[in-house]
């Protein structure tokens, strides 16, 4: 595991999608400023959290076990991201940025997961 979190390539990849989501839900109807907003940001929030969290841990196992909540919390942002779109409250590209950031976000917390749990069978 990486000594400091900040240097994990998933974890600046996540901070970055905590960004665009915080731009992003400036662009939700007043309605929703309250709602839908807070709950993209804190699921947004969420993923870097939970990567710095895990990589504080003592185990591999509780790192991974956190980092799957990260994971959670992407598929979580998607849905209320497509829920965004499909009511109209986002253009293509800011849906089409924002989604692209989970996916990459989402194959490197898969890779991580991946090597932390072949490392620990090993």
């Amino acid at each position: 595991m990486a000594s400091d979190f900040k240097k994990l390539l998933v974890w600046q990849k996540s901070m970055d999608l905590t960004c665009a989501i915080y731009e992003a839900v400036k662009k939700l109807p007043p309605e929703e400023r309250y709602s839908l907003s807070d709950q993209m940001r804190r699921a947004a929030v969420s993923v870097p959290s939970n990567i710095a969290e895990g990589q504080g841990r003592d185990t591999p196992n509780e790192f991974c076990r956190l980092l799957q909540i990260s994971h959670g919390s992407l598929k979580e942002l998607e849905t209320q991201l497509i829920i965004c779109k499909r009511l109209g409250y986002f253009e293509q590209p800011d849906f089409e940025y924002c989604i692209n950031l989970i996916k990459e976000t989402g194959k490197l917390l898969g890779g991580l997961i991946s090597k932390i749990k072949s490392n620990s069978e090993n």
